[in-house]
C-alpha cells in the first residue's frame, strides 16, 4: 500500500447547534426579568422588532400569527379541554429561521384582549401585582416602582471615610484609609498591621493609633479583628468593661459551650452577675457593619401564579415583567423598497428572520413554561390544598415523560423561575424533592415533608425533654416516616437547627440569662 496523502470523500451526520437553536434554549433557561433584559438588547439591536408601543405593525391574518389561541402564552387551566401546544422541543426539532413568515402578533386585537392578567386582573389573581393591571412592561401604563421611593443607603466605607475626613489629617488621613479599605462588610479588620505599617513605610505604632480612633467610629465595635474585641469596644462604649467583662470576653469559647461554673469562678462573680453578664453580651451587635452598606436585596418577582378556580386551578404567566414584541413588517417594506444596495437588502431580510424566529422562541418558551407547571401543579396539588406536609416525591424524569418533553427542557424551565399562589413565593425546583419510604409500605413522603415534621416536633420540645436524634427517629416512624438517624440528622442540619446537645447548652443559657 502506497504512504502519501490523498483526498477522500466520505459522508457522515452531525448535530450542528445554529444559532437561533442556541437563543431558544437561552430563553427557556432565563427568568422573566432576565428575558426582559435579553428582549431590550434586541430591540437596539433590529430595528423590526417593536416594543408594542403606540406604532404597531401591520396586523397578519390569524393563520400566520406565532400564537392566536386565547390560551397560548398567557396562561392556562387544568381540568379544561384546550388545543394541544406544539412544545418547545419540537420548536427546536424543526426550528426553521429562515421562515419569513409574518409572526408580528397584534397584543391589541380582540383574540388577546383579556390574555393576561396585565390586561385584565381577576379576582384573587396577582397579575397586575394588586395594581389593577395599570403597571408592567408593555401595558397602558407604567408601573408604580416602590424602589425608587428608598434613597440609597449609604456604604459602611463611605460612613466611616466621611468620619475620617473630620478626624484625621495628612499622613494620618492615608493610614485611615487603607485601614478602612480592609475592613469587611460585617465591620471587621481584615489586615495585618505589621505588613501595613512596612507598606506604608511609617511605625506600627502610629498605625496602631490610627486604628484605635476608627474603633471609636460608629457604629460601635467597627473595626475590631475578633469578635471578643468588637464586644469589649461595644462595652466600653456603654462604661460595662471591667475585670469581670474582661475575663468574660477573652473566654467566650467557654461561654458558647456552656460552662457557666468554670465561668463564674474565672470571672470571681456570683450567679446573679453573670445573669446580668450574659445578658448584657446579648444586647451588643456581633457585626455592626451589616448595618450599613451592605446591598438592598432584590425582590424576587414571580414568573407564575396559581389560582384556585372552581374545581381546578387557574396559571398565568406575569406578563407585567415580559415586554410585548412585535415584527414591524410595514417598515421592513419601506426600508426595503427605498435601499437599492443589496448588501442593506440582505442585511434586512436578516434582521426580518431574526425577529420573526425571536417573537415564536417567546411564544414557544412560554408555552412550555405553561405546559411543564401545569403538570407540577397536577402532581402536587395536595401541596397546594393542605401545605407542605403534603408535598409528594417528584423529578424531572416524571415530568418530562408526562408532558412528552425532554428532561433536560423540564430543567431548563424550572431554573431560576418562582411561582406565587396563595401559600406563598416558591422556586419551582422546590417541588422536586427525593423520596422517603413509609413506614406502613405506603406511598413514598417528600425529604421536605420530613423536614417540616422535624421542625415542628424541635419547636414543640419541652426545655427540660430535649428530643434526640433517636427521639426524633421514634416520632417520625409514627407519623408514617421511615427515616434513619443519620437522615434525621442531615435533614436537622440541613434546616439550621443544632443537635440535642446544642439546643440543650442554649436552653441553659436562656434560663440563665432570663
Amino acid at each position: 500500500m502506497a504512504i502519501g496523502p490523498r483526498l477522500d470523500l466520505r459522508q457522515s451526520q452531525s448535530l450542528v447547534m445554529t444559532p437561533q437553536l442556541q437563543q431558544a434554549i437561552k430563553l427557556l433557561a432565563l427568568s422573566n426579568l432576565e428575558v426582559e433584559s435579553f428582549i431590550a438588547e434586541e430591540l437596539e439591536r433590529n430595528p423590526l422588532l417593536d416594543s408594542g408601543g403606540d406604532e404597531r405593525g401591520d396586523p397578519v391574518p390569524d393563520g400566520d400569527s406565532a400564537g392566536h389561541d386565547d390560551s397560548s402564552d398567557a396562561g392556562g387551566e387544568i381540568g379544561g379541554e384546550a388545543p394541544e401546544p406544539e412544545t418547545a422541543d419540537r420548536l427546536l426539532e424543526h426550528g426553521a429561521a429562515d421562515s419569513d413568515a409574518p409572526l408580528d402578533v397584534d397584543y391589541a386585537a380582540e383574540t388577546f384582549h383579556h390574555d393576561s392578567a396585565a390586561d385584565a386582573a381577576a379576582p384573587g389573581m396577582d397579575g397586575a401585582l394588586g395594581l389593577g393591571g395599570s403597571g408592567g412592561a408593555g401595558g397602558d401604563g407604567e408601573a408604580i416602582d416602590f424602589d425608587s421611593f428608598a434613597a440609597d443607603a449609604p456604604s459602611l466605607h463611605d460612613h466611616l471615610l466621611a468620619q475620617a475626613g473630620t478626624a484625621f489629617a495628612a499622613a494620618d488621613l492615608t493610614i485611615a484609609g487603607h485601614l478602612i479599605d480592609q475592613i469587611d462588610e460585617a465591620g471587621y479588620l481584615d489586615a495585618d498591621l505589621l505588613d501595613m505599617a512596612t507598606r506604608l513605610g511609617v511605625p506600627l505604632a502610629r498605625i496602631e493609633r490610627v486604628l484605635a480612633v476608627v474603633q471609636g467610629f460608629d457604629p460601635t465595635g467597627v473595626g475590631a479583628r475578633s469578635l471578643g474585641e468588637c464586644l469589649a469596644l461595644q462595652a466600653r462604649e456603654a462604661d460595662r468593661y471591667d475585670p469581670a467583662m474582661a475575663r468574660l470576653l477573652d473566654n467566650l469559647d467557654l461561654l458558647a459551650a456552656g460552662r457557666i461554673n468554670r465561668l463564674k469562678r474565672m470571672c470571681g462573680v456570683e450567679d446573679e452577675d453573670m445573669a446580668d453578664m450574659i445578658r448584657e453580651l446579648r444586647g451588643y451587635d456581633p457585626k455592626p457593619g451589616l448595618r450599613f452598606g451592605g446591598e438592598r436585596s432584590p425582590a424576587v418577582t414571580p414568573d407564575l401564579f396559581v389560582a384556585r378556580r372552581g374545581a381546578g386551578w387557574a396559571i398565568e404567566i406575569n406578563a407585567a415583567t415580559l415586554p410585548r414584541l412585535l415584527v414591524n413588517r410595514s417598515y421592513y417594506v419601506d426600508l426595503q423598497a427605498g435601499s437599492p444596495d443589496k448588501a442593506a437588502k440582505s442585511w434586512l431580510s436578516e434582521c426580518l428572520a431574526s425577529a420573526n424566529w425571536l417573537v415564536r422562541a417567546l411564544d414557544q418558551r412560554q408555552r412550555t413554561i405553561i405546559k411543564v407547571a401545569s403538570e407540577i401543579v397536577k402532581q402536587q396539588e395536595a401541596f397546594f390544598l393542605h401545605g407542605v406536609a403534603h408535598l409528594r416525591p417528584l423529578t424531572l424524569r416524571t415530568v418530562a415523560e408526562a408532558i412528552g418533553m425532554h428532561e433536560s427542557t423540564v430543567s431548563r424551565v424550572t431554573s431560576n423561575k418562582y411561582l406565587s399562589c396563595a401559600r406563598g413565593l416558591f422556586e419551582l425546583k422546590y417541588f422536586f424533592t427525593s423520596a422517603i419510604q413509609a413506614a406502613d409500605g405506603g406511598e413514598s413522603v417528600s425529604a421536605e415533608a420530613v423536614k417540616s415534621a422535624i421542625r415542628a416536633l424541635i419547636a414543640a420540645e419541652d426545655r427540660d425533654a430535649i428530643l434526640s436524634d433517636d427521639a426524633l427517629v421514634d416520632m417520625l416512624r409514627e407519623r408514617g416516616f421511615d427515616i434513619a438517624r443519620r437522615t434525621v440528622a442531615k435533614y436537622r442540619e440541613a434546616i439550621g437547627i443544632g443537635s440535642s446537645v446544642q439546643r440543650r447548652r442554649q436552653k441553659a443559657l436562656d434560663m440563665h440569662a432570663a
